[in-house]
């Protein structure tokens, strides 16, 4: 069986929104402004892309990424070679660039699940709020790799719904704070 992690950066009131500056969010941009940079504090996110076997975004994401990424050979070689899962009801194979590896569609929640019932290394799941938050409701998330960023951002994509789902436990495998005010916290969730 297959770990399914999801990897965020989470202001402390759960925001994940616009991290790396998209254009036209107010608080675009914010894992970069007034946060110095530390790069102890990123470490875990070089750690991800030596593990990972697979990456999964939604169709929003992958819209965003795919155009980006594959150019980003110094960045992002691992992620680049590795297999790609998008989950989407509406993108079609024609809308998948040609540059970025061999990327496969999903279309359900239960194609998640069956996906993760086969052989192979841990798939790490990018961005991709929406996604995050119907994994997670689900059952479906076994890890968070989560960089807390000490900020409190108000409106903006969340990294966790307000959907009535029963309660789960989570243990911490890691946690460390940085001198930036990062906190690195990583869970497995209980079974």
């Amino acid at each position: 069986m297959r770990t399914l992690i999801t990897t965020a950066f989470v202001s402390l009131d759960g925001v994940v929104e616009a991290p790396g500056g998209e254009a036209g969010h107010r608080s675009s941009g914010w894992t970069f402004k007034d946060i110095d940079f530390v790069p102890d504090a990123y470490e875990l996110k070089g750690r991800e892309q030596d593990e990972a076997a697979a990456m999964m975004m939604g169709r929003v994401s992958y819209q965003v990424f795919s155009p980006v990424w594959p150019t980003m050979t110094e960045d992002f070689a691992g992620y680049n070679a590795m297999p790609k899962y998008v989950v989407s009801s509406t993108l079609a194979d024609g809308d998948l660039v040609d540059n970025w590896g061999d990327t496969t569609i999903l279309r359900s929640l239960a194609d998640v699940a069956a996906l993760k019932e086969t052989d192979g290394g841990p798939i790490i799941v990018h961005g991709s709020a929406t996604l995050n938050r119907n994994l997670s409701d689900a059952g479906l998330i076994d890890r968070y790799h989560l960089l807390v960023f000490p900020v409190l951002l108000g409106a903006g994509k969340r990294l966790f719904s307000d959907s009535d789902v029963d309660k789960r436990m989570l243990k911490v495998v890691e946690s460390e704070t940085y001198s930036n005010g990062i906190q690195k916290l990583v869970y497995d969730v209980v079974r």
